[in-house]
């Protein structure tokens, strides 16, 4: 399971502010149900113009609720003005920590944020979701979560995010058919072009797997394979074989319909990749034996 701290759990078991305003200020919905996540907000403002009371309702996974929990907290007694600053970074500070998988609920709390204050400021009163094409600034690259190049640059600058794989954790750009993967890359080769070089923050083993033997290693991969990852892979005629296991790097073999789809570099990320460092540690990267 994801490694979540006390402030998570905390904030994802006992969350703060749940529910409607009657009459808001300001409201605003991000996300899409159909996708996995989505927020929608509310925010009173007292005679100052400092945010009163601030509620959510929230459909995604704990990192979801407990993000917009987070963010209900942060922002109360705040002006528009400071509100507008909040970054998803300073949710994460909040809860101590997140699963860089699950940067993409922080920032959806963040984006729910600042469109209700978008939204107070033109006038709007409906909780217009922020995500229809027409209220996209910049050009759709991922069609399958509408994120475009403006959002991916802007959290990719925020976040200091070097990579596609980052890109997709933080926005989900790219989770889905992963046709606009050279796309992402190559705005993210624009926007680093000149910049030097940074290198990647030493990932944390709260799992010990590190310590493990290799038996040890290999037993608790191949249990989460068998019982997590092949399954999903056998329902679209796919399958995978363990090759091989070095320090923290795990080497599979693609079989069947997943072998010879065209977005298989997808699938070791998102689902191999992903559901190994759910269940067994944040450590591990998964490369195809093909190359």
């Amino acid at each position: 399971m994801w490694d979540y701290t006390k402030k998570v759990m905390d904030h994802f078991l006992n969350p703060r502010n749940v529910g409607e305003i009657e009459n808001p200020d300001a409201v605003a919905e991000v996300g899409n149900i159909s996708c996995g996540d989505a927020l929608k907000l509310f925010i009173k403002l007292d005679a100052n113009g400092r945010i009163s009371d601030v509620k959510f309702k929230t459909f995604g996974c704990a990192s979801a609720i407990a993000s917009s929990s987070a963010l209900t907290e942060l922002v109360k007694g705040m002006t528009l003005d400071e509100a507008e600053k909040v970054t998803n970074q300073d949710i994460v500070k909040v809860l101590g920590e997140l699963p860089e998988e699950k940067m993409h609920c922080s920032v959806m709390g963040m984006e729910a944020l600042q469109a209700a204050i978008q939204n107070y400021r033109k006038g709007v009163k409906d909780a217009t979701p922020f995500d229809r094409d027409e209220d996209h600034e910049g050009r759709i690259v991922c069609h399958c979560f509408g994120v475009t190049d403006v959002k991916i640059r802007k959290v990719a600058l925020e976040n200091n995010l070097r990579t596609v794989e980052q890109i997709t954790s933080y926005t989900k750009a790219g989770g889905g058919c992963g046709c606009c993967l050279d796309d992402i890359q190559e705005i993210l080769d624009g926007l680093w072009k000149n910049a030097p070089a940074v290198a990647a923050p030493a990932v944390k083993d709260p799992t010990g797997f590190s310590g493990l033997s290799l038996v040890q290693k290999i037993l608790k991969i191949q249990d989460v394979i068998d019982k997590e990852i092949r399954p999903l892979l056998e329902r679209d005629g796919g399958s995978i074989e363990l090759v091989d296991v070095k320090d923290n790097k795990v080497i599979v073999r693609l079989k069947g319909r997943c072998a010879v789809c065209p977005t298989s570099k997808i699938t070791l990320k998102n689902t191999v990749q992903g559901k190994l460092r759910e269940f067994v540690s944040p450590v591990l990267e998964v490369e195809d034996s093909a190359g």
